[in-house]
């Protein structure tokens, strides 16, 4: 069995996002989307949260597992039986970030390889950041995630 992992905050999770989860789980037999829980940041949404959104928004792909998961990429693709990492590149700085890690990736775990899925154009832009913030100030932000999230972003800064 081909397995892939897709590691990332995912807070919250974007259109952009579920476009590479879907392309990724066309290519492998099993996406695993880690949920990293990283202490030192402070989430909009708590990995709990994070996971059950990502069920929710991927329930109609069969072959995709949510999981969170702390620590090295590579040591989570290991503990999964992963021989791949999914990443998604939106532009050229995500490219070279992305590539920097690849292959400290390679060098700590030269069994499991990197791939990179572009993010469809019409998603280029988009990024996590960018939706708490236009959130922030009332916008709205149903162009970029599914209405599900829409709503409980809206929720969770009301509360703030």
């Amino acid at each position: 069995m081909r397995i892939a992992v897709y590691p990332g905050s995912f807070d919250p999770v974007t259109k952009g996002h579920l476009d590479v989860i879907v392309r990724a789980a066309a290519l492998f037999d099993q996406v695993i989307v880690g949920v990293l829980h990283n202490s030192a940041k402070s989430p909009l949404f708590s990995v709990e949260e994070r996971v059950k959104i990502l069920e929710e928004a991927t329930q109609e792909v069969p072959n995709i597992r949510i999981q969170s998961f702390s620590g090295l990429s590579v040591d989570f693709a290991r503990q999964c039986g992963a021989k791949a990492i999914i990443r998604g590149l939106r532009a050229i700085t995500d490219f070279e970030y992305e590539l920097q890690m690849a292959q400290t990736n390679r060098v700590l775990a030269p069994d499991i390889d990197t791939i990179f899925l572009t993010t469809s154009l019409e998603y280029a832009y988009l990024s996590s950041t960018t939706v708490k913030e236009v959130a922030g100030f009332g916008g709205d932000i149903s162009k970029f995630v599914p209405a599900n999230v829409a709503r409980k972003v809206y929720e969770k800064l009301n509360q703030h």
